[in-house]
């Protein structure tokens, strides 16, 4: 049977069925959401806000737990989209306001411009460049950097795992 969840700021709802995660809501809404490790949940692309029914998902598992602890963003209401398992009624997902590197087709046409919105770092979630501030050569050298960190980070945590 499928539930139904809201998306916030969009003031949407989309059908979940019972048990799947919560990306699979966002991406069948056809939001933009990147999936950095695939969704095992070690990078935290897909993280999201609960603004309620935080109980109609299922538990925290430990390698989410894990992942929320190095988001800068993170707050007692954080999930991971890819982890979090809806479960029952009254879900209310709020996006984080914010676009990841991953995102961005053409880093090096950015030079010179005004970022329309935050963008975020792919691990962390830390806003790398704040939005209406301009985008430097400087910058754009760390967010392509960035790529290379996000590839070793993976590859690092799913050999722990």
């Amino acid at each position: 049977m499928a539930k139904s969840i809201r998306l916030d700021p969009l003031g949407t709802d989309t059908a979940i069925k019972t048990n799947d995660n919560l990306l699979s809501g966002l991406l069948k809404s056809q939001l933009n959401v990147s999936q950095e490790c695939g969704g095992r949940g070690m990078c935290s692309t897909c993280h999201v806000y609960i603004k309620e029914g935080m109980e109609s998902l299922s538990p925290l598992n430990r390698r989410e737990k894990r992942t929320l602890e190095v988001i800068t963003t993170c707050k007692l209401n954080s999930r991971l989209a890819c982890q979090a398992r809806v479960i029952g009624e009254g879900v209310v997902v709020e996006l984080p306001s914010g676009m990841y590197l991953s995102e961005i087709d053409d880093i090096e046409s950015l030079i010179g411009r005004r970022a329309q919105q935050n963008i975020l770092h792919p691990i962390s979630g830390k806003i790398l460049v704040e939005e209406g501030k301009l985008i430097t050569r400087s910058m754009i050298s760390q967010l392509e950097n960035t790529k290379g960190e996000v590839a070793q980070y993976l590859s690092n945590t799913s050999d722990a795992v």
